[in-house]
């Protein structure tokens, strides 16, 4: 059974509206990241305030915790200060690894992040201030662990300052935007 012609040039004009639509909306491209994206594409970098556990292998002395300084280093038995600030887990690893070689024999280095580095929140909160990061923090954890919003958050709009810029930017305001160790959270104004 065929079908009526004018079914048929309804059913294509239809498609073809469709994909001129999906065409149209892929050519406005997206001025900014997604704050998912932005947290998905650089890996950690170590800041001032994050605590670190690192392991020397079969050197119980040059093993324990250590706290990032505000000057971006630790002290560390033997190398003096070592730069950790702007690096990744894996480059001061390195980085301590390298200094090293000059007192132990081939040593084996291992360096994780035990607490990182507290968050700020600002703005429309009931309790605006600094607080422990935890993994996986969201803009929603956030404001809970801040009390909560006032009755004059704008709960469509965050602005968050990443720790390694110096602006802040507008992202929506979703259960999924993440809030990343350092940052600077700030929750604006509704107008009305």
């Amino acid at each position: 059974m065929t079908k009526p012609i004018w079914h048929t040039r309804r059913s294509l004009l239809g498609f073809l509206a469709l994909g001129a639509g999906a065409s149209a909306l892929g050519a406005c491209g997206t001025t900014g990241s997604t704050p998912i994206e932005v947290a998905e594409r650089a890996e950690y970098q170590l800041g001032s305030g994050d605590e670190l556990r690192i392991t020397v292998f079969g050197e119980a002395d040059l093993t324990g915790q250590f706290l990032v300084g505000s000057q971006g280093t630790i002290a560390y038995p033997l190398v003096g200060d070592v730069r950790a600030a702007g690096l990744t887990v894996g480059e001061f690893t390195q980085t301590l690894q390298q200094a090293l070689q000059n007192f132990v024999r081939a040593p084996n280095v291992s360096v994780q992040v035990t607490n990182y580095r507290p968050f700020y929140i600002l703005g429309e909160v009931t309790r605006p201030g600094t607080y422990p990061y935890s993994t996986d923090l969201t803009v929603l954890n956030a404001v809970a662990t801040a009390g909560g919003f006032t009755y004059r958050a704008n709960r469509g709009r965050v602005y968050i300052r990443r720790a390694n810029e110096t602006e802040e930017r507008a992202y929506p305001l979703t259960i999924a935007t993440p809030v990343l160790p350092g940052d600077t959270v700030r929750i604006g104004e509704r107008l009305f």
